[in-house]
Parts: structure tokens; sequence; C-alpha cells
């Protein structure tokens, strides 16, 4: 049996929640789809960041990045990520579906603050109808 001592690295993402302005009392649990994710937009670090809307996939239930264009489920937002979720692992390869706790109750968000301001991942009026038990400040 040998030990390898060789020098390793371990990336650590340093969470931003400065979109969420009143903490909510209840966070669910979601499994998220990493390939409804795309790689260069929602992880380029290696990391899905906390303020991501999601939808829930009418088929798996699992979660992707909420927008009002699909017909798979995720049109309908269902919350929003609560923490970064590490989506690449130590030996580069990505994960195919990782856990993480969603708001979609109960908090005061910023959607001016939220990461994705456009495109798949960002929040609408739709989405904000959706998700109408959250109070949405600018």
């Amino acid at each position: 049996m040998s030990t390898d001592i060789s020098l390793q690295t371990t990336t650590y993402q340093v969470g931003n929640q400065q979109w969420l302005l009143a903490q909510p009392k209840v966070k669910f649990n979601l499994t998220l789809d990493i390939s409804k994710f795309t790689a260069n937009t929602h992880f380029p670090n290696g990391f899905i960041p906390s303020g991501t809307v999601v939808g829930k996939l009418s088929s798996g239930g699992k979660g992707a990045p909420y927008s009002n264009a699909a017909s798979d489920g995720s049109e309908t937002a269902y919350g929003v990520t609560y923490e970064d979720a590490r989506v690449t692992r130590q030996n580069g390869t990505n994960a195919t579906s990782v856990g993480v706790a969603v708001v979609v109750y109960d908090a005061v968000i910023s959607a001016g603050k939220l990461p994705f301001q456009s495109g798949a991942g960002s929040i609408d009026a739709n989405g904000k109808a959706d998700l109408a038990q959250i109070r949405w400040e600018a």
C-alpha cells in the first residue's frame, strides 16, 4: 500500500447572499439536474451560485434553471437556491445531480442582486407571480 503525498488543491466558493434581505424560516431540499444547467453560464467556476431561480421538472421532479420559455416544468418558478451548489468535483468531473436548499416562501429578496439578471435562472414577472409568497424588492 502506498500513500499519495503529492500537492493537491481544493476549490471553495464564498457564498454571496446579498440578494436575501430577510432570512426565510423554512427552506426545502431540491435535487438539481445538472444536465439542464449550462456550464459556462451557470457554473463557470464549478459552483451554481445562491440566488439562482429554479423550476421543478415535470419528469423526475428535479430542479432546473427557471425559464418562462421552457415546456418541461421549469417554466414555473419553484424557488431560489439558498446556498451555492458545488457541481465540479475535486477530480474535475461534474456531478450529474446536486442537492441544495431552496427558498420557496416567507423571504424578502432583492431581484436586482440575484446572480442572473437575464436568461435561464433569472426572475421575471411570471416567476414572481409563481413565487407570490416571496416579497420581491428592486
